[in-house]
């Protein structure tokens, strides 16, 4: 069957079925089976709209699983009050356990419009902070720099990221004032806000492990797995492509060598942000070489070549 164009028109609905090049025929008002679909499909906008924006990221399978899987709960879930039957109450506070680069940030900010958008969040905005941001100098301090946070916080998520250097300095530090700050406002204002704890898996594993109490408040834990090094290269093709550069076959391979040899001997390397430097380092490299020249072609302002690549250790 051919798939339906539809158009709307003082609140009528047009359905247009394409016969062939030339022909066309128009119901002014469609099947049942017809309008429910389209129904569907309005419906679920911001479904598709977060899945378009999840499609333009490399790898990530496993999580955009999890997000269409939190969406369609959250959705029957609305259905479910509507109709007068018992909601779920579930609360939305996650963990993300991954190495640094992985993408956490980039899907917390995706998560923040999705649930927005899906009138769970009023604001959806990301407020990222660390164990400085939370920790103070003097008893109370700490409490006082959490609560703060959690303000700004409200309407959107608080992402913190190194979640466990909360506890790394036992009993009397101050950051388990902060983490019983946190659980506190976690109950409170489970409803107007989100709190994600991310962090390296094994650390962030110790880390509850210190309060068992903890573990059981995050319902929702995503495990970020590390980059390939061909997905490495697809995040470095992809990010010079959107800055409409081109990377030359010496340079693709001088690149892709230079990855493989990190990820053999660094552990746990999989860090995009680690590509990104590498692709603006190599713009700029290209400019400086380019500053010799009088004159220049456009394939001399795309192209990146293999000197222009340096790497950090």
């Amino acid at each position: 069957m051919q798939q339906p164009l539809s158009t709307k028109k003082n609140g009528q609905i047009n359905i247009v079925l394409k016969k062939n090049q030339h022909e066309y025929s128009t119901l002014k008002e469609p099947p049942a089976e017809l309008q429910q679909k389209i129904d569907v499909m309005n419906e679920h906008i911001p479904l598709k709209q977060i899945e378009t924006e999840m499609d333009k990221l490399i790898g990530l399978q496993d999580i955009k699983e999890v997000l269409r899987e939190m969406y369609a709960w959250l959705y029957v879930n609305e259905k479910r009050r509507e109709v007068g039957l018992k909601e779920s109450s579930q609360a939305l506070h996650m963990m993300f356990r991954g190495n640094p680069g992985t993408g956490k940030t980039t899907v917390a900010k995706l998560l923040g419009k999705l649930l927005k958008d899906m009138n769970i969040l009023t604001k959806g905005h990301l407020i990222e902070a660390e164990r400085a941001d939370l920790v103070g100098e003097y008893i109370g301090h700490t409490a006082q720099k959490t609560r703060q946070l959690i303000k700004k916080s409200l309407g959107g998520i608080l992402f913190i990221d190194e979640a466990y250097s909360l506890a790394r300095g036992g009993e009397k530090d101050f950051g388990k004032e902060a983490i019983d700050t946190l659980v506190a406002h976690m109950e409170e204002q489970r409803e107007h806000f989100i709190l994600i704890l991310a962090g390296y898996p094994k650390e962030m594993e110790h880390f509850l492990s210190l309060n068992p109490g903890l573990k059981s408040r995050f319902p929702i834990v995503i495990d970020f797995p590390d980059y390939k090094v061909d997905e490495l290269m697809e995040i470095a093709t992809l990010m010079f492509e959107e800055r409409e550069y081109d990377v030359s076959t010496e340079a693709s391979m001088k690149l892709k060598q230079h990855l493989a040899q990190k990820a053999s001997y660094k552990k746990d390397f999989s860090n995009g942000r680690y590509v990104r430097n590498i692709v603006e380092k190599a713009i700029r490299s290209q400019a400086i070489r380019l500053l010799e020249h009088k004159e220049f072609t456009k394939k001399d302002l795309m192209t990146i070549r293999s000197h222009d690549l340096s790497f950090q250790e």
